[in-house]
């Protein structure tokens, strides 16, 4: 049985192209969009969203190629650029009849959030991003034997057969060794959610794959496209992350400064899984952002 947030209601909804993405929706009030990272699926926002719920109707899907919702084969690179994972977000909060709503994402899912306010400036009210800097600065930023901390992402990123083969053969232990070194506190992953996130990926193999390669191609066109034309997010953003400019020799903020004008940018002590270990000062940094 699928994990969920409880008291929400767990339902499947439209995304693009005819792909369904299950979504767990709760409270009432001005929409908030809550998207999940790796290796995890929308539990991971069981305690943040307990907390926004009495204010906001919140809003926490598994994106495409995750957890309960659909996992279509790449056929082509478009099928998991975050260009088509953000319209994904977009269809699915239209369909519960939320036209213009805030938008927050975590790892894979800020990458997501981050397409979604450069594609969609209309549509995404405010921006919040947990512990990522955008595709085309993270490729820039991982240099010398200090990408080692980014080795899933050159693995994922070659050609598909091998990636694949790899990763299902040792899932568990594969999955396992993120939830397990990225963590500041294990406790704050309790062993029925360790073994919903390791279910959930060992049956996305393909699909969580896929998403990583179009970080490895097609988002990085899309991403120069947008360097290019001058594009900037146009909405208030917050930006919540350790201190990657530190351990990797970059100005973190300043990197963020030129994507978004309008800029929170925090420091946390948390490990990476921060909406799990550090859940009220991440829902503090959100009810700051939607009060800006």
């Amino acid at each position: 049985m699928t994990l969920t947030i409880p008291g929400f209601d767990h339902i499947r909804l439209p995304g693009a192209d005819g792909v369904e993405l299950a979504a767990a929706v709760g409270g009432s009030g001005s929409p908030v969009v809550l998207l999940h990272g790796f290796p995890q699926t929308h539990l991971m926002w069981r305690h943040v969203a307990g907390r926004l719920v009495g204010e906001h109707t919140v809003i926490c899907p598994d994106l495409r190629g995750y957890g309960a919702s659909d996992k279509p084969a790449a056929t082509d690179p478009d099928v998991y650029a975050k260009r088509t994972m953000a319209a994904d977000v977009v269809t699915l909060a239209a369909a519960l009849g939320h036209e213009r709503f805030a938008l927050v994402g975590h790892d894979r899912g800020a990458l997501v959030a981050f397409r979604a306010g450069l594609d969609r400036p209309e549509t995404i009210t405010h921006l919040g991003i947990l512990d990522i800097v955008p595709t085309l600065d993270m490729w820039d930023v991982l240099h010398g034997v200090s990408a080692a901390v980014g080795y899933h992402l050159f693995l994922m990123a070659q050609p598909p057969g091998l990636p694949e083969v790899m990763i299902a053969g040792s899932a568990d232990a594969f999955f396992g060794s993120f939830l397990d070194a990225w963590a500041n506190d294990p406790t704050a992953v309790p062993e029925d959610v360790r073994a919903e996130y390791l279910r959930a990926s060992a049956a996305a193999v393909p699909s969580i794959v896929a998403d990583y390669r179009a970080s490895a191609g097609i988002d990085v066109l899309h991403d120069q496209a947008d360097l290019d034309a001058g594009s900037q997010l146009a909405m208030p953003v917050t930006v919540v992350q350790q201190d990657w400019g530190a351990q990797l020799g970059y100005d973190a903020a300043g990197v963020w400064k030129a994507w978004a004008p309008d800029l929170d940018h925090r420091l946390t002590r948390s490990g990476h899984f921060m909406a799990e270990e550090a859940p009220d000062e991440i829902a503090a940094a959100i009810r700051g952002l939607l009060a800006r």
